[in-house]
C-alpha cells in the first residue's frame, strides 16, 4: 500500500477542486492539485503525495466539451491506479443534461472504470450540506433549506435546482440505474451490503455516523488491483480522510512552510453571488479599495494598459485593492454587461469575461510585487491560474472551510510560490478577503 496513491479527484470546476484538497490536507494528507493532467516527470515529483487532483471546468461546459476534458484525465487516472477515482461535483449537485452533466461523466467512466457501482455522496456535513432519504439539503446563513427552495441554488443562472432529489435529478442526465442507501439502512453493518445490481448508488449522510459508515463501506469493499470510480461532493475526502487518520492508515505530513507577512494583496471577483456581494461589502468595510470594472472594457481586444496601470498604482497607496464585475445579482452592471457584449457579437459571455479578468491579472501580476492574491468565482479561478501558468496547487493554511489559502506551482518563475486564495460564489464567509489578508484560520 506504501506505493499506491490513496485517491486522485477531478473537481469539475477549480474552487470546487480546492475544496477537497483542503479536506485531504486537513487530515495530514500531502495533497497536490494539478490544473491539468500530470506528467510522469509532475508525479515523479511529487511522489510522496498521498493523493492527487485535477482542477477541471466541465461544470460549465457540454457533453462534447467535457468528453474532450474528461478522457484524458480519466486515462490518466487509471494509468496511476489509485485505491480511488473521485469525479467532484458541487455540494449543492449543479449540473443539467445540456451542462456539467454529472451523469453524462459517469457515463465516460465506464469505458474506464467499467466494474461495480459506482457510490455517489453530495453530503458534506461540515459544508453544511446534508442528504436525507435522497433529498438534499444546504446551509444559507444559519437555516437549512432543501435543495429546490434554496435562496441561492436555486437561481443559479446557469443550473437552477428545481430538483432536490438527487437521484430524480441526476436521472435526467443518465441511462444508468440509480439506488439509495439511506439513513435506516445505515443502522445495518456496512458489511451486510453487498454490490448491488444499481449502476449508481446514493448515500444518505446528515452527520458523522453516517459518513463514517459510508467511508467503511467503501474502504472495505476496495480492490488491490483497480480503482473504485466515485462521485460525489468533498464529503467523501472528509469521510475518507477521516477514516484514514482515525484507523492510522497513512501517516500525517508536516507542511514546508507556512504563509508570508504581507502588505499588498489583490482580489479579482467575477462571482456575482449574493454571499459575494456580502462579502464584497464587508471587505470595503474592512479598508479595502473597490474597483467596479467598467463593463466597456471588456470588448477590447488589447489589455487596457492605463486602467490597469492605475490599479497598481491604488496597490502601492491603497495596499488592498478589489477589483469586481457586479455586486450581486440585482447589480445593473450584469444586464449592461451582457448587452454590451451581446451587441459585440460575443455568445460566451462568462468564457469571454473570464478570459479577460485572466489577461487582466496577469498583466498586473507581472508588474507589481504582489506575494498574494484572491480569485473569487470558480469559472473566474481557471482562467486566471491558466494564465499565470500555474500548473499545480498546495494547501498552505486553511481560512474558511472550502476556500483555503494555496501555494502555488508555476514554470514561469514570477509567479512560482505564490499564495493564491480560488474562492467559489457560495463559501467563505462574510469577512473571507479580510481574513485572506491576515492568513487567519476561522474555523
Amino acid at each position: 500500500m506504501q506505493n499506491r496513491r490513496l485517491l486522485a479527484f477531478y473537481g469539475d470546476d477549480f474552487t470546487g477542486s480546492t475544496d477537497a484538497m483542503e479536506a485531504l490536507d486537513s487530515f495530514g494528507l500531502r495533497t497536490i492539485l494539478f490544473l491539468e493532467p500530470p506528467t510522469e516527470e509532475l508525479l515523479e515529483r511529487f511522489s510522496d503525495a498521498q493523493c492527487i487532483g485535477v482542477a477541471g471546468t466541465a461544470r460549465a461546459k457540454n457533453n462534447e466539451e467535457m468528453e474532450k476534458e474528461l478522457t484524458p484525465v480519466y486515462k490518466k487516472f487509471k494509468e496511476i491506479n489509485p485505491y480511488f477515482v473521485h469525479y467532484k461535483v458541487c455540494s449543492t449537485f449543479d449540473s443539467a443534461p445540456e451542462v456539467g452533466s454529472i451523469g453524462y461523466a459517469a457515463d465516460l467512466a465506464r469505458r474506464y472504470f467499467e466494474s461495480g457501482s459506482y457510490p455517489l455522496l453530495v453530503a458534506a456535513p461540515a459544508l453544511g450540506r446534508y442528504t436525507v432519504f435522497g433529498n438534499h439539503f444546504a446551509n444559507f446563513h444559519g437555516s437549512i433549506y432543501r435543495l429546490d427552495k434554496h435562496p441561492v441554488m436555486s437561481k443559479h443562472p446557469v443550473t437552477p435546482m428545481d430538483e432536490a432529489n438527487l437521484a430524480v435529478h441526476l436521472q435526467k442526465q443518465t441511462k444508468q440505474s440509480i439506488g439509495t442507501i439511506n439513513m435506516v439502512d445505515m443502522e445495518r453493518d456496512p458489511a451486510e451490503f453487498t454490490d448491488g445490481a444499481e449502476d449508481i448508488v446514493l448515500y444518505d449522510a446528515a452527520e458523522e455516523k453516517e459518513m463514517s459508515w459510508f467511508a467503511d463501506k467503501v474502504w472495505q469493499d476496495r480492490s488491490e488491483t483497480t480503482s473504485q470510480f466515485l462521485i460525489g461532493s468533498s464529503g467523501i475526502e472528509y469521510a475518507l480522510g477521516n477514516k484514514w487518520k482515525r484507523d492510522n492508515i497513512v501517516e500525517g505530513k508536516a507542511k514546508e512552510r507556512q504563509p508570508r507577512d504581507i502588505d499588498q494583496m489583490l482580489v479579482v471577483s467575477g462571482s456575482v453571488s449574493e454571499v459575494t456581494k456580502r462579502q464584497l461589502e464587508h471587505a470595503e468595510e474592512s479598508g479595502f479599495h473597490m474597483e467596479q470594472l467598467p463593463y466597456e472594457l471588456f470588448t477590447e481586444e488589447n489589455v487596457p494598459e492605463s486602467y490597469l496601470n492605475r490599479i497598481i498604482e491604488l496597490l502601492d497607496s491603497k495596499k488592498k485593492v478589489i477589483l469586481y464585475t457586479a455586486k450581486g445579482t440585482e447589480d445593473k452592471a450584469i444586464k449592461a454587461t451582457r448587452d454590451h457584449l451581446t451587441q459585440a457579437g460575443i455568445s460566451d459571455i462568462g468564457i469571454h469575461i473570464g478570459q479577460q479578468l485572466g489577461r487582466w491579472t496577469k498583466y498586473i501580476m507581472e508588474r507589481a510585487p504582489l506575494k498574494r492574491v484572491v480569485i473569487s468565482g470558480g469559472d473566474t479561478s481557471g482562467f486566471v491560474t491558466s494564465q499565470l501558468g500555474i500548473y499545480g496547487l498546495e494547501v498552505l493554511q486553511g481560512i474558511a472551510p472550502g476556500a483555503p489559502l494555496c501555494r502555488a506551482y508555476s514554470e514561469d518563475e514570477r509567479f512560482d510560490d505564490l499564495e493564491i486564495a480560488l474562492k467559489s460564489g457560495q463559501l467563505g464567509g462574510e469577512g473571507f478577503f479580510e481574513n485572506v489578508f491576515l492568513a487567519k484560520k476561522t474555523y
